[in-house]
């Protein structure tokens, strides 16, 4: 087992465990079919720190000891994740993570991209304004056939949304190269511009990874938001091919202002879409995943205690429309069997999915996940329940390993796929 690293341009995968017991399965999954690719064990936001109650020394502890169990001695990073203030920085930078994605969302100004010009000129950040203005009326041809300009309204929009929020960034890249250069390590930066509600158009990723790179950010992925739907816990909604052509020309405008990577945020499931993210980027990828490691938790109770299950299911509806509340979801209650309507092979289908059913290359779609994925918070604090969970999956541990091997396998090999074709 190796400390952490900064992993660079190596095409990279994060495992998410919110629990802490996941990361033999997942060193598994790597050994089955990770070649090429360089994993995160380590990897959790602070949003999840606090829903899960543990601390980055304890994100950290857990995924070194499974990796000890596992006897896995392969590089691997650690991603403090979606962080948005110094002292999350200061937290993570303490115990080791490497790799540091900084989420400035709540600076953005989602309306911008609708306004007039009049309102625009009144919401732009002027000290961001002043970092784009050099490329007004820039051309810029990409090997795609795209063809990207930078007029006056896409200065303006990308001022007016993303000026604060940049500064925001840049400010805290700053933090992150300051207390690793104090503790004499190495670090790399994902800035993280996903959780948003529109699309990022070709001119906000230039003129803010641009800005990024200009101000001496160690930038090595940016994950935009692409279009289509990127729902928590089923496989991507939207157009394929417009996605794809989209993905390529994002990737060529990395290739062109970095090299950086690009960084697919909910990546959990997408894996109708992993091939052209790999070959699109000729692996320059970062996959982020995080639910659907708890997801596979569940699936161990709804095999060894579907009673339990049972409970859960039931609970985790009781506090759907609430704890949604901060995810992009579109499962509704009404759309899902209730526990007691269907059997136990059907309960964990409804809200679980099953390999067997899906097709090679394709992601689970049943609705019912995002009800289970978004409520992880409210089960584990249940005394009762999250208490369950933890002690089904110590009695079960082989199980659990094998769930996770085999999910993680599924994804690795898709997104293999498309490394081999970019080769």
């Amino acid at each position: 087992m190796t400390a952490p690293r900064t992993l660079g341009l190596t095409p990279s995968f994060g495992f998410g465990d919110r629990l802490g017991d996941a990361t033999p399965g997942h060193a598994e999954a790597m050994r089955r079919a990770g070649g090429g690719i360089a994993p995160i064990f380590a990897q959790q936001s602070i949003r999840e720190m606090t829903r899960t109650g543990r601390s980055p020394r304890q994100v950290m502890d857990d995924a070194m000891a499974g990796l000890q169990a596992a006897g896995f001695e392969g590089p691997s990073g650690a991603d403090a994740d979606h962080l948005k203030t110094t002292e999350d920085i200061d937290r993570t930078a303490a115990v080791g993570f490497t790799m540091f994605t900084i989420d400035p969302s709540d600076h953005v100004d989602d309306d911008a991209a609708s306004d007039d010009e009049e309102t625009l000129r009144t919401k732009v950040d002027v000290e961001a304004a002043e970092l784009f203005s050099m490329h007004e009326g820039a051309t810029i041809d990409l090997p795609t056939g795209t063809r990207l300009r930078i007029d006056e309204r896409a200065l303006l929009v990308c001022g007016a949304k993303y000026g604060r929020a940049l500064r925001a960034a840049l400010a805290l890249c700053d933090h992150v190269a300051a207390v690793t250069a104090a503790a004499g390590r190495d670090h790399e930066i994902e800035l993280s511009v996903d959780e948003t509600e529109e699309p990022t158009t070709l001119a906000e990723h230039f003129l803010l990874a641009d800005a990024c790179l200009r101000h001496g950010v160690r930038l090595v992925s940016l994950a935009p938001r692409f279009i289509g739907d990127f729902e928590k816990g089923v496989d991507f909604k939207g157009d394929e091919a417009a996605l794809a052509r989209s993905i390529a020309d994002h990737a060529a405008l990395a290739e062109r202002l970095g090299p950086y990577k690009l960084g697919l945020h909910s990546g959990s499931d997408k894996l109708s879409m992993y091939g052209v993210l790999a070959s699109a980027t000729r692996g320059r990828f970062h996959v982020k995943t995080a639910g659907t490691s708890y997801l596979e938790a569940l699936r161990v109770v709804a095999r060894h205690d579907a009673a339990r299950f049972r409970q859960i299911v039931e609970f985790a509806r009781g506090r759907y429309q609430e704890d949604r509340a901060t995810y992009h979801v579109s499962a509704t209650l009404a759309g899902c069997p209730g526990p007691s309507d269907v059997d136990d092979q059907e309960l964990e289908r409804a809200y679980l999915g099953r390999w067997e059913e899906v097709p090679a290359g394709r992601g689970f779609t049943a609705p019912g996940r995002q009800i289970m994925h978004c409520t992880f918070g409210s089960v584990l604090q249940d005394g009762s329940l999250g208490a369950a969970l933890r002690d089904t999956l110590a009695a079960h541990p082989e199980t659990h390993a094998e769930l996770l091997a085999t999910h993680f396998e599924r994804h690795l090999q898709a997104l293999r796929s498309g490394l081999e074709e970019a080769s």
